[in-house]
């Protein structure tokens, strides 16, 4: 047991918000939906104690919730709107697809490790979450069944940005992926216009491998 209590976990989370809006570049909309998400749940209980400091964190199957400030960048970027229909790509946790629930009631999120997207569901049940769709399939491959999306976002390292996803992409649509090799990727936005592909490049990062036919192989 951790012993943290619930005064505790508000403080720590306090601090947190305190931390990305200090960053100066995320809206109060971005900064809302996260403090609106309590992310010690969606660790193990082991780990509670460390869930509000701005670190990536292991989960129980082999790979990693997020930092919450790149999170939070990534979420700015994608700039999702009431209404909009959104796709994430690469559930874990479900951390990053609970705070898109803030955002829209819109959510599709697929993963590809079964017991990671079951778990995700049952957190998604427990915060009454009960309009995130969350498959179990390649991600690199999108939804195509359910596409086109408003915006896309991938929670993994791809080598390059998968075709399938690109074309699941509506008009105007926008998809936030980082790109490049296993150890290090670079933060890219991609936005669909009526003349063609809009690119852009931000800051470098690393994330786990993307996985699929369209992405890393295993």
């Amino acid at each position: 047991m951790s012993g943290k209590s619930y005064t505790e976990h508000s403080i720590s989370l306090r601090n947190l918000i305190n931390l990305i809006r200090s960053m100066g570049t995320i809206s109060e909309r971005t900064i809302s939906a996260i403090e609106s998400v309590p992310r010690h749940l969606f660790v193990t209980e082991a780990l509670w104690h460390k869930a509000y400091e701005d670190m990536t964190l292991p989960t129980s199957d082999g790979q990693t919730i997020s930092q919450p400030t790149i999170v939070a960048r990534m979420t700015e970027l994608l700039d999702v709107q009431s209404g909009m229909k959104v796709l994430e790509i690469g559930t874990g946790s479900g951390y990053q697809g609970a705070i898109l629930a803030q955002l829209t009631k819109n959510v599709f999120t697929i993963e590809r490790i079964g017991s990671l997207a079951a778990k995700a569901r049952q957190r998604f049940r427990e915060l009454g979450l009960n309009t995130v769709i969350c498959r179990e399939g390649d991600g690199t491959k999108g939804i195509p069944d359910k596409a086109p999306f408003d915006r896309i976002i991938v929670t993994a390292g791809a080598p390059v940005v998968p075709d399938s996803l690109l074309e699941q992409l509506a008009m105007n649509g926008k998809m936030v992926i980082p790109t490049g090799p296993r150890e290090g990727q670079v933060l890219e936005r991609y936005t669909k216009t009526a003349t063609g592909i809009v690119h852009e490049q931000f800051e470098p990062l690393l994330f786990v491998p993307l996985i699929g036919d369209e992405g890393w192989k295993q």
